[in-house]
């Protein structure tokens, strides 16, 4: 069984330019699925609201569900590093909203750190859950959270001035005491310059290929959904083989060969007997 990677490793990677993966799931199925293979972390991510419960945005997504989903996650990956999202309108108003929603993800959740959105606006909600005792992975470039304030989900970064307001706000996570950070959706040449303004390993989720960490959500890997950003990669086409079998399913019920003998249970009862 694979040893689950700790805090410290994540910046050896990057100081031994070695990379590690990420997968964003929500289940202890789909978790029990990811602990057998080599990957290194899981992303318990609030895209949950989206993906499970149809929702238009991740902003209805509240603590509790979270922390739900983040303890099935746990219980089905136990030898994977666990990353516990806090979803939107738990850690803006105050560093102690900040500590206390943290403190309920570690502790109920049962995950390694928690996530957070937000660049040198939150460093100091960063700063007092990191002091507080909670490792945090950091999140900038496309924030979902908040993404109808910065015109929707597109890519971020593409002036002068926004790559350097980015490469500010790594800068400001580092400096918060983050061990790690997200950046989603921005473009190769500033996710590098990005990566290279630190120390601690930049996450790329679509933001190129010099990050120490990369992934994706196992539900876009697979090919469950039509549509897919643009930096994901398709490592199967699950979806069209899941619609295929429940067809034959339903196939088999009408010409009643579902269920077949060996999909019963042919104890014979006194009085219950069955024509043959």
């Amino acid at each position: 069984m694979a040893k689950k990677i700790t805090i410290p490793e994540f910046k050896i990677y990057k100081q031994e330019n070695r990379r590690f993966t990420m997968l964003t799931v929500y289940d202890y199925t789909t978790a029990k699925i990811v602990d057998e293979s080599n990957v290194e972390a899981i992303l318990v991510g609030d895209s949950i609201g989206n993906i499970v419960y149809g929702f238009d945005s991740t902003t209805p997504v509240t603590l509790d569900m979270m922390i739900l989903a983040t303890r099935a996650v746990v219980k089905g990956a136990p030898n994977t590093f666990i990353v516990g999202d806090l979803p939107f309108g738990t850690y803006n108003v105050s560093c102690q909203q900040a500590i206390e929603s943290a403190n309920r993800m570690m502790k109920e959740g049962g995950c390694d750190c928690v996530k957070l959105e937000g660049g040198i606006e939150m460093a100091d909600k960063i700063e007092a859950i990191v002091k507080s005792g909670t490792p945090v992975m950091g999140h900038i470039g496309l924030t979902p959270q908040t993404a109808a304030s910065a015109g929707g989900m597109k890519v971020q970064g593409k002036t002068p001035e926004t790559a350097k307001k980015l490469i500010e706000e790594i800068k400001a996570i580092e400096k918060a005491g983050a061990f790690c950070c997200l950046v989603e959706c921005v473009p190769v040449g500033v996710g590098k310059a990005m990566s290279e303004a630190v120390e601690i390993p930049m996450f790329s989720g679509g933001s190129g290929p010099y990050g120490t960490g990369h992934g994706q959500n196992f539900y876009d890997m697979f090919g469950f959904f039509g549509r897919a950003p643009k930096f994901v990669k398709h490592f199967g086409e699950y979806r069209e083989q899941f619609v295929k079998g429940l067809n034959e399913f339903r196939d088999d019920v009408n010409n009643k060969v579902y269920p077949a003998p060996e999909q019963c249970y042919n104890v014979v009862v006194e009085g219950f007997e069955i024509d043959k």
